[in-house]
């Protein structure tokens, strides 16, 4: 005898939206007929994160290079920095990292609304950190230290400058996720992992900048 499911329960396969809507297609994604993926986001993303990684690599390890041959003028330049302007910025681009990861898992649970929060709290916390990093900047060319001051400043300008330009790429990553969170029914959950793939690789690079230009002596 076939049963009857109860009134207002929702239909196997379907499972419960934002609004108390049910939206469909919650099945694993072997049950589709597409195989699962192994890694967030687009392959492609992937590999321009292990561009970036290699290229920040060979940067730092010719900063190391260049530092233990001089490493008294560096540690003399180094010391001009504010430990607490890095310390704030780390912590804000980690800060960012969390709520872009719960945007992601919003957006798996079809909770547009609180993703869209999440997305719009990691950007203003980018905002933060360019502020804090500019405030940086100005504070040390009032002081005099400036791209062509020495060699470790030279690095320093050089490498924060790269990061800050990937930073706002990662706006741009953020205007995507919006975009595709705004409908539901254009909405691709792989170009938003692709784009929070991309935001915490930025926030990876800065972790070590943070490192040797702040931390390392």
């Amino acid at each position: 005898m076939t049963e009857i499911a109860s009134a207002g329960q929702p239909a196997a396969g379907e499972r419960p939206a934002a609004g108390g809507q049910l939206e469909t297609g919650g099945q694993p994604p072997e049950a589709s007929g597409k195989p699962a993926r192994v890694w967030p986001g687009q392959p492609d993303m992937w590999v321009l994160v292990l561009f970036e990684a290699l290229a920040f690599t060979a940067y730092l390890a010719i900063y190391l290079y260049h530092r233990a041959a001089d490493n008294a003028s560096f540690l003399q330049s180094q010391a001009q920095l504010s430990p607490w302007l890095g310390t704030v910025d780390t912590l804000l681009l980690l800060t960012s990292s969390l709520f872009m990861l719960r945007c992601v898992q919003a957006s798996r649970a079809g909770q547009l609304r609180a993703a869209m929060v999440n997305v719009f709290v990691t950007g203003a916390l980018g905002v933060a950190f360019l502020a804090c990093k500019i405030t940086e900047w100005v504070r040390l060319a009032d002081g005099g230290h400036r791209f062509t001051s020495n060699e470790f400043f030279t690095y320093y300008f050089f490498l924060t400058a790269i990061h800050f330009l990937h930073l706002l790429i990662g706006f741009v990553t953020i205007g995507v996720i919006v975009y595709q969170l705004r409908r539901r029914e254009r909405r691709s959950q792989e170009i938003v992992e692709t784009c929070a793939v991309y935001w915490h690789t930025v926030d990876l690079l800065w972790v070590l900048i943070f490192s040797l230009l702040y931390v390392v002596r």
